[in-house]
């Protein structure tokens, strides 16, 4: 089982993440946190972002996927590979050549967490883009692609949270997974000792 949480940047989908992964292990069950891989990207990130680097943030995103999955049941991203795209499209443009892979491998979400623009800007990290247009922009291309074929037929179903509700964010999407966590098929959601 693996929950994203999307959106642009610097809307808190990190800290959120950690968040959700807290209330899930206070609740022992077994769960591995998927952080940000574009920190760690040996090409220019943001707006002055290359196709090679996105090519590598694409592909490190899925390796971590990939190598989060046999440590817990449960994965927490703070992004999916679709928020990453965006990138790649605004300064790119759609590329069809890729969208047939992202949109298989954004099968293998089973809840999209969709976390909207916060009023108070982006918070200054030395890392991500500040300009103001940009993340809006980067907001928006989420959409439009999320609405739009091949992604506009996933099978997750993606809930948007309420900019208004930002308190309890990380109590709705635990109440919008744990349906799903529980009506999994595997018996290895919990944690050995809580048995």
């Amino acid at each position: 089982m693996k929950i994203a949480l999307i959106g642009t940047h610097g809307v808190g989908k990190t800290t959120l993440a950690y968040e959700v992964c807290s209330l899930l292990k206070k609740s022992h069950y077994n769960v591995e946190l998927v952080a940000e891989v574009a920190r760690q990207s040996p090409f220019p990130v943001n707006a002055e972002t290359t196709l090679e680097g996105q090519l590598w943030i694409l592909h490190a995103q899925i390796a971590a996927e990939l190598e989060a999955a046999p440590r817990a049941p449960i994965v927490i991203t703070d992004r999916a590979v679709l928020d990453n795209y965006c990138y790649l499209v605004n300064k790119f443009g759609r590329q069809p050549h890729l969208e047939t892979w992202l949109a298989w491998w954004m099968e293998t979400y089973s809840l999209l967490i969709g976390i909207p623009v916060v009023e108070e800007g982006i918070p200054r990290d030395g890392f991500r883009s500040e300009d103001r247009a940009f993340q809006l922009r980067i907001h928006d291309l989420l959409i439009e692609l999320l609405a739009s074929a091949p992604f506009n037929r996933l099978p997750a179903p993606a809930i948007w949270l309420d900019a208004h509700d930002r308190s309890n964010w990380a109590e709705r999407i635990v109440s919008a997974a744990l349906p799903l966590i529980e009506s999994a098929p595997t018996t290895h959601l919990r944690n050995r000792a809580a048995r």
